[in-house]
């Protein structure tokens, strides 16, 4: 009981939000990243914050029945693929005095269903899915607890609920637009398994889309199917390069796979970018460390990991509030050592 008192006497940050007129996401963001917030803003905020003593770790639980917990389901953590998000996700709600609990499916919508189920019976106050795609069933649970939710990694206009990340469409068209303005005409694609995932979907549907824009569709021959493992991508493109006409580029679908490519191609004796340029979507941590440093499109983890966190918090925080709490980024490209222009031997 005596806690629940002194948690009613602090300030919250909607006291300092309400008082600065802007929103808890800006105090955040004033406190995390500064140089995010206008110097006006800025200084509007610092007094308001002097006047009330707000301390941010110590923000007050907007009731006594909040269990300063969010929840966050993904696909994975076995690889890097998500990995710098959660950290962000996580540094960024640990700083707004909120705890992460995570859960992982495997790229199974009907698990991803049993953990929402049971984060949404633990009492998290608002809780973060990957992708645009779920099961009934987590969609149904989603509307009965009404709690605070967005959905993040991949972004479309108009979407039920708030999405934060990136198109995954525009994302894989643009790297094939860079092997295309080098001279590729002959694109290998590793693409990845599309069910349960929408990301590795858009991407598919974007390589595809860019290539039939050129008037050189990618033909079935030139699709490969490869899981999110770096050494049996290495197997899977060992075997192919091994088999068949070589192409001149390879797509990957995100970094993992483009780093067994080039693991597979440097195994080969295959020279890169000289012979074969690769590229990939991502930019996780190692791409630019291995030889040649792989040429990617890179996806803004962080960011996304930390505007969720922020827009959880002022979801909870202000649940009146009329909103948009979604966000698109774009993918960028980070040229690297991995692409060039193809040998002219081998052109067509």
């Amino acid at each position: 009981m005596a806690r629940k008192v002194l948690r009613k006497g602090l300030p919250s940050i909607t006291e300092v939000a309400s008082r600065a007129a802007v929103s808890p996401a800006t105090v955040s963001r004033y406190f995390n990243s500064p140089e995010m917030v206008k110097e006006g803003t800025r200084e509007r905020i610092a007094q308001v914050v002097n006047e009330l003593g707000y301390v941010p770790h110590a923000a007050s639980r907007l009731s006594p029945n909040s269990s300063g917990t969010i929840g966050l389901v993904v696909p994975t953590i076995d690889n890097a693929i998500f990995s710098e998000m959660i950290q962000e996700f996580s540094s960024t709600l640990f700083r707004n005095a909120q705890t992460m609990l995570i859960g992982t499916h495997n790229y199974d919508l009907g698990r991803e269903a049993i953990l929402t189920e049971s984060l949404l019976q633990h009492g998290i106050d608002a809780i973060a899915l990957i992708g645009l795609v779920h099961n009934d069933e987590t969609l149904q649970q989603l509307n009965r607890y009404k709690i605070p939710s967005i959905m993040l990694w991949n972004y479309r206009a108009r979407q039920p609920w708030p999405c934060i990340g990136f198109d995954n469409r525009e994302a894989a068209a643009a790297a094939i637009k860079h092997l295309i303005d080098l001279g590729h005409d002959d694109i290998l694609l590793l693409l990845a398994e599309t069910s349960a995932n929408d990301r590795a979907a858009d991407r598919r549907s974007g390589a595809l889309a860019a290539l039939k824009a050129t008037g050189n569709p990618a033909v079935a021959e030139r699709r490969i199917v490869c899981p999110y493992e770096v050494q049996a991508c290495k197997t899977i493109v060992m075997d192919y390069l091994r088999e068949g006409r070589r192409p001149t580029a390879i797509f990957a679908a995100n970094d993992v796979i483009a780093q067994g490519a080039m693991f597979a191609c440097l195994a080969l004796g295959i020279r890169l970018p000289e012979e074969m340029s690769i590229i990939g979507i991502g930019d996780f941590r190692g791409s630019s460390s291995i030889e040649p440093g792989l040429t990617t499109m890179r996806v803004p983890a962080k960011r996304i990991g930390r505007r969720a966190a922020e827009a959880l918090v002022e979801m909870i925080n202000w649940p009146a509030a009329a909103l948009d709490h979604g966000y698109k980024y774009t993918a960028e490209l980070i040229e690297r050592g991995s692409t060039a222009a193809p040998p002219v031997k081998v052109r067509s």
